[in-house]
């Protein structure tokens, strides 16, 4: 029996919320492990990325690599469970809602090995997101359920979860970003990047917005509208780029600035400078709620309903029609003000060891 709690992470925004964690953890002396799935590997997992988070390198890297959602889950369910015979955890800590959160899971639990859930409690309503079953089904098998929102807790209980079971401490990403923002403060004027004086800001990834080539040529219109308002930057996916080449996808206007994927630190810097930000990221919600920045998601729902209730964000629907009417609210200035929620604070990383710790304790 190993007396480390392990972290499992696959997808890079996981390492953002566990490095919170593992560093408050740190300070109080418990032994832990990460697993790092490689299911999202990209060549910028480097030392440096580990270094700015202040994550050591992975203890152990399961390479699963890309696939299916059946293909990453089966796949890190055997590294796991030969992993865990052979090093078993005193405990598992699972971070949000990906592939290998589930597949953590679902083999601890059969390992009778207790789970963390941070980020507990989110719910889009929409069981045709892959990542809704996955919030379902890790919340259910969880021991100890780490919310980031009050609105999270009432869910599981209303869900049956029992109250000795849920603990709020806030969101850890926050932590990350109070943390990170000032390197790219700092980093942004020698990045090259040639940004405008004002600008607003476009991330869109999800395959029900980026795949079907006549989605993403109404979206390209959309913002090629926008640009008419206001320059656009748009850090855009390989994948996505090598679609704009299909004949019936326009061309982007001149105003619109097509960049690579950003390092974090300068992402959320930009964030924090464009005038408002175009997305359909759960986690770019969170970001620009806590930096006061007009968020216009391109979605049909969100699991994060309290961005739109007292943040920042307003939830578009799928019409990328959407955009440009909520842009000129921004613009003209009569769009809403938010406010951060409760735990948003930079301080969810030690709320989240204390609540961890007191479990194992118990």
């Amino acid at each position: 029996m190993s007396d480390s709690i392990f972290h499992i992470v696959g997808a890079r925004p996981n390492f953002m919320k566990l490095a919170p964690v593992w560093l408050a953890l740190e300070e109080q002396g418990a032994a832990q492990r990460i697993i790092h799935t490689g299911q999202h590997y990209d060549r910028a997992m480097s030392g440096a990325f580990f270094d700015t988070l202040g994550l050591p390198e992975p203890h152990f890297n399961l390479g699963i690599g890309s696939g299916s959602h059946a293909e990453q889950t089966g796949k890190v369910m055997i590294a796991l469970e030969k992993l865990f015979e052979e090093q078993r955890p005193l405990a598992l800590t699972v971070y949000g809602d990906v592939n290998s959160t589930l597949a953590g899971t679902l083999v601890a639990a059969k390992m009778g090995i207790a789970v963390i859930h941070v980020e507990a409690g989110l719910r889009s309503g929409d069981m045709s997101m892959p990542e809704e079953v996955n919030r379902l089904v890790t919340d259910r098998l969880s021991s100890l359920l780490l919310t980031h929102s009050r609105s999270a807790d009432r869910i599981l209980k209303s869900e049956g979860v029992p109250a000795d079971r849920i603990a709020f401490i806030g969101n850890v990403m926050i932590d990350s970003l109070k943390r990170i923002l000032p390197q790219g403060e700092e980093a942004l004027p020698g990045a090259g990047l040639n940004l405008p004086d004002r600008f607003a800001l476009v991330t869109l990834h999800r395959p029900s917005n980026v795949d079907d080539r006549e989605g993403l040529a109404k979206i390209v219109r959309a913002i090629n509208e926008l640009a008419e308002l206001i320059p656009v930057v748009f850090p855009i996916h390989p994948r996505t780029y090598a679609r704009l080449d299909d004949p019936i996808v326009p061309q982007f206007a001149d105003d619109v600035l097509l960049l690579d994927p950003l390092e974090y630190s300068i992402f959320i810097t930009l964030e924090k400078l464009a005038a408002l930000v175009v997305t359909d990221s759960g986690g770019v919600q969170e970001e620009t709620t806590w930096l006061g920045t007009p968020c216009l998601t391109l979605r049909a729902n969100t699991e994060r309903p309290v961005t739109i209730e007292i943040g920042t964000n307003t939830l578009l629907g799928t019409d990328p029609a959407s955009i440009l009417p909520a842009a000129r609210h921004v613009l003209d200035g009569t769009y809403k003000t938010g406010t951060a929620p409760e735990g948003w604070d930079g301080h969810a990383g030690p709320r989240a060891a204390r609540e961890i710790l007191n479990f194992l304790g118990d």
